[in-house]
């Protein structure tokens, strides 16, 4: 993963704020920012409120703590992110009619 200058100063701050979006999530976490939605999606990351679904997410920062230092979390987080990337391969293959 290359860090980019906005994750890098992220990164580097002392006090974190209370709520963070998608992005600085996935920095928190070490996940991608696409693989946010994933786990949401899998019941493994739960967003402050009740946002609509095309709305922007934000997500607690105490709770976010909590899941980095959880080993078996991330475990279960890692599984997830594999675990769509395979079932959207293989839907991709079968509707390329490779079976």
């Amino acid at each position: 993963m290359i860090l980019s200058a906005q994750q890098t100063e992220f990164l580097s701050w002392k006090i974190i704020p209370a709520r963070l979006d998608a992005k600085q999530t996935a920095w928190f976490l070490g996940f991608d920012p696409h693989e946010i939605p994933m786990l949401v999606a899998a019941g493994l990351l739960k967003p402050l409120g009740h946002p609509a679904r095309n709305s922007r997410k934000y997500f607690a920062a105490q709770m976010l703590e909590q899941l980095r230092r959880d080993e078996k979390w991330l475990a279960r987080a890692s599984d997830a992110i594999s675990s769509y990337w395979q079932e959207r391969n293989a839907r991709k293959q079968t509707a390329h009619g490779r079976v």
